[in-house]
């Protein structure tokens, strides 16, 4: 009997009650980038390898089965659960680099793209390539024997594993790069390792079944257990350790891996090839197999593909007109001698001269060109997955053929999206290399006809599949989509041998259950996600997580495509009249509150991500418009009418607060925020400012208008940083050694960007139009730039008054018009360097990092990983628990650093990012000035 209560009670004890068993958490945290939709009966968020075991100890003792979450971008369900799911926050993402980097050692946690980004420079790679790199983590990664669009099976995490660790469910570690570990394994699991053996033996005694492995690995293959394992090695621990891999989390759980590296060739080619029909372009991939040493990847994107992606911003530059039924390859080719790579080109056109395009074909070596291309491919389940009719789900499935067999399999499965209704709908794409296809298709499953003809669909592509001998998932893993399959594609002895490796590590079935192996043969069919539609773009998000990377709430509250979900599920739960429904609608609304509007920043770095483009903060800032009261409605008015004054009780509020700032009130104002959301105070809390802004008028030739933001007229640096001069005196220094007047609005006391006022749309424009006058004053109508010293507050006035005035962020000025002015002598010190979120989406980073190069010898050092601090401007103060969760790995990283100073273009973020690393964040003009003099 599985007892859930007890589960939960004993687990609130030990994981200091990281253990939810809330409608909304369960339900949010359940989301995945599958077609299909379970509800955990609770979630865990753990934090090191001693909480696994004792989440298995309790798995054990109270028969509840647990599902192991990574990023959850996996595609065949086999990250969903109706047990216990247990989900990884922030600690499992360390990685190492061996001394001659052939190899690295990467926490479960880490992303894949983070795991290339720290071999780039060393010209190394992952083998494993998927599509969700930039998002999917390597315990996902490895869990899936991913591979993807260059690597195929060569360089899959399966045939590129050097070692790993792992944790079974009996509690035990068994790590395979230490000789100890494995000595005591050996001796405490000498009946398993027997098991393993005797299987061993089974296949090497059946010539047959030798021979079926043999061949059905020659190709992508993820159906069913990596049983090549025992075919490949004789050693148990290395047997063992391969079968973990595509094991789905049905095994054990995997926390950390060596990969061996491969090389990232210093330079590539991609080329743009369009083909009158898929048939015809199936015709010349397996001429272009032919070169597998010339060719590193070749991807096909159908019709469908294409016209969904052209809708997107950018792309209509990149794709001709496409003409109905034309299809697309994209080829890469590298190489880490330039020469050699024009050779290996040349070599392909050769080859494939003979078969006409039908448009210009499009060659390029210039990287920024095809990372466009490329980004197309990337995101075409995502983008041609938002394309899909209101109502409908999304079903990807994912199969393999012989080179030799593909034009036919192409055939034949279009034979049956036309016997089964998909016909107009259908799209295919994928790895065409390597003979690997994905394809979509978006039935309403809500109508009966719809519902057989999906699954009648899956059963006659399963059987076709298993007709040509291929694989009916390729790399996208068995899951619960292809589990009652698994026994077709690959025969009765076989499976018997996946459901004994299933017995051997869990003869009690208490880890993911239902995934690989499974007695139900219609479970591929159940628990489909059909959304309720809540209007505007969310209704295009099908929850794949790429937004996740950015989001500084994700893990604390909510991730961005949770807090879609969770929309999505109060108008469900709103369409129903039942008791029960009502209670949980009840319980979403009032979690909404904090998980769904508080705690989210609003700073859209999600859509930044996101490949159709999702603003998920408009989903929190629609609730903040909606609720506004009219009590705030009317402060918004009265603050607009007399803004000075409120910024004096800032200034005020500044003061008294500076004199209260103690250890001890400080901790008192985090427990009286908690108890009734009063502001918290902050160590690195900023002064009143009392400088006096006045016009510098130095008799120069030229002047810039400084609309210094209200945040920065009210803040003075905090008395523990390095230079407590206001950011004024500092610009009107940097002005006066460039030989720029400065001009202060007239009504600079009384001006705002307007971003305080986004709830009050309104207000907002009334203060946009009082804006627009006090600026046409100004720059005598548009005479003198306009600058700004806040990047949110930059952000801001730019995107509202950019087709009025000449406006810079700060930064921006400095960098084009102040630096080239100045005699910079650089420091040799290393520095931290942070551009904040608003700043990001204007395409400042560049800016930043120049200006930051400019005044120092030393290293620049930037946590890419934070996207956003999540101080949020006023969030830093009434919702503390953001910045500091947002700023979490942030704080890891300067720590293990040698920095003791950073940079920034944001006063309120530099208060974050102060407290997190315990040193001096100030805006990057303070460094300008201090390593500057005027040019003579």
């Amino acid at each position: 009997m599985q007892d859930y209560k007890g589960f939960y009670k004993a687990a609130f004890k030990l994981f200091d009650g990281r253990v939810y068993k809330d409608y909304l958490r369960r339900f949010c945290y359940g989301v995945e980038a599958s077609c299909y939709s379970y509800v955990p009966k609770l979630m865990l968020m753990l934090k090191s390898e001693s909480e696994i075991i004792k989440a298995f100890e309790l798995s054990r003792k109270f028969n509840t089965p647990l599902c192991f979450r990574g990023a959850g971008t996996s595609l065949s369900g086999q990250s969903s659960c109706d047990t216990v799911l247990v989900c990884l926050d922030f600690c499992w993402d360390h990685m190492k680099v061996n001394s001659d980097a052939s190899s690295i050692t990467l926490g479960c946690g880490v992303i894949g793209e983070n795991a290339n980004k720290a071999l780039k420079p060393l010209g190394k790679k992952i083998g494993p390539d998927p599509a969700t790199i930039a998002a999917a983590q390597i315990g996902g990664i490895v869990n899936n024997n991913s591979s993807g669009m260059c690597c195929g099976v060569k360089q899959n995490s399966y045939n590129t594993l050097k070692s790993i660790r792992v944790i079974l469910g009996d509690g035990t570690i068994l790590d395979s790069s230490d000789a100890l570990s494995v000595a005591s394994f050996k001796t405490s699991h000498k009946e398993l390792i027997d098991k393993v053996l005797n299987l061993r033996s089974e296949i090497i005694n059946d010539k047959e079944l030798c021979e079926l492995i043999k061949r059905k690995y020659k190709i992508k293959n993820t159906t069913g257990y990596s049983i090549n394992a025992l075919l490949d090695y004789s050693d148990p621990i290395d047997i063992i350790t391969h079968l973990f891999i595509g094991s789905e989390g049905t095994l054990g759980f995997v926390s950390s891996v060596e990969l061996e590296c491969v090389d990232d060739e210093k330079y590539k080619a991609c080329a743009l090839l369009f083909y009158d029909d898929i048939l015809k372009a199936a015709k010349v991939v397996e001429i272009l197999a032919k070169f597998e040493d010339e060719i590193s990847s070749a991807e096909i994107m159908d019709y469908g593909s294409l016209k969904a992606a052209s809708k997107f911003k950018g792309v209509d530059q990149i794709l001709p007109d496409i003409n109905e039924g034309e299809v697309c390859i994209l080829i890469q080719s590298q190489n880490n001698n330039e020469k050699l790579l024009k050779e290996q080109v040349d070599k392909i056109k050769n080859a494939i001269k003979d078969y006409p395009t039908s448009h210009k074909a499009k060659f390029s070596f210039d990287e920024s060109e095809f990372a466009n291309w490329w980004k197309i491919r990337k995101g075409i389940f995502p983008i041609a997955a938002s394309a899909k009719r209101p109502g409908s789900s999304v079903i990807t499935e994912d199969i393999c053929f012989e080179i030799k067999d593909l034009g036919d399999g192409i055939k034949k499965l279009q034979e049956l999206f036309d016997k089964h209704g998909f016909k107009d709908s259908a799209i295919i794409f994928g790895h065409a290399l390597a003979g690997n296809l994905h394809f979509i298709i978006t039935p309403n499953l809500s109508q009966n006809v719809e519902f057989q003809n999906f699954s009648n669909l899956v059963k006659d592509m399963s059987i076709m599949v298993s007709n040509f001998g291929g694989s009916i998932k390729a790399e996208h893993g068995t899951g619960r989509m292809v589990a009652p399959f698994v026994e077709l594609e690959w025969g009765a002895k076989a499976y018997a041998i996946n459901k004994k490796i299933k017995e051997i590590f869990d003869p009690h079935t208490l880890i993911n259950p239902d995934v690989i192996i499974s007695d139900d043969k219609d479970i591929f069919k159940k628990n489909i996600k059909q959304s309720a539609l809540i209007g505007n773009e969310f209704d295009e998000c099908v929850e794949c997580g790429f937004c996740e990377k950015n989001c500084p709430s994700n893990k604390l509250t909510l991730s961005p495509r949770q807090r879609i979900a969770l929309k999505r599920e109060m108008q469900r739960l709103g369409s129903l009249n039942d008791k029960a429904s009502k209670k949980l609608l009840k319980e979403l609304k009032d979690g909404a509150k904090y998980f769904l509007n508080e705690s989210c920043a609003a700073c859209s770095m999600c859509e930044e991500l996101c490949p159709v483009g999702i603003n998920t903060a408009n989903l929190a800032l629609n609730e903040r418009k909606v609720n506004a009261s009219d009590f705030s409605k009317k402060s918004a008015e009265l603050a607009k009418a007399n803004f000075s004054l409120a910024l004096n009780g800032a200034k005020f509020a500044l003061s008294a607060a500076n004199l209260l700032n103690s250890n001890s009130i400080r901790k008192l104002s985090f427990k009286a925020n908690l108890a009734i959301k009063t502001p918290v105070l902050k160590e690195y809390l900023p002064r009143k400012n009392s400088y006096k802004l006045r016009d510098k008028n130095y008799g120069f030739d030229e002047s810039v208008v400084y609309f210094s933001s209200c945040l920065n007229r009210a803040f003075a640096p905090n008395k523990t940083l390095n230079d407590k001069r206001p950011i004024q005196e500092v610009f009107e220094s940097l002005c006066k050694k460039a030989k720029i007047n400065v001009i202060y609005p007239e009504q600079i006391d009384d001006i705002c960007c307007g971003k305080i006022f986004t709830n009050y749309p309104d207000t907002k424009e009334l203060n946009r139009a009082k804006n627009i006058d006090i600026l046409r004053e100004a720059t005598k109508d548009g005479k003198y730039p306009v600058v700004i010293d806040h990047g949110a507050c930059s952000y801001e006035l730019i995107k509202s008054l950019k087709d009025r005035f000449e406006i810079y962020d700060l930064s921006e000025y400095l960098l084009k018009f102040i630096s080239t002015r100045l005699s910079i002598v650089p420091i040799n010190d290393a520095i931290g360097l942070y551009t904040m979120c608003a700043s990001k989406k204007l395409g400042l980073e560049d800016t930043m990092m120049s200006l930051a190069k400019l005044c120092t010898k030393g290293q620049v050092i930037v946590h890419s990983d934070t996207a956003c601090c999540g101080f949020a401007g006023y969030k830093g103060f009434f919702t503390p628990q953001l910045n500091i969760h947002a700023t979490t790995k942030f704080k890891r990283f300067y720590k293990n650093s040698a920095i003791n100073i950073g940079f920034s273009n944001s006063s309120t973020c530099e208060i974050g990012l102060s407290e997190a690393s315990s040193f001096s964040w100030q805006h990057i003009a303070y460094l300008l000035d201090s390593v500057s003099i005027s040019q003579k």
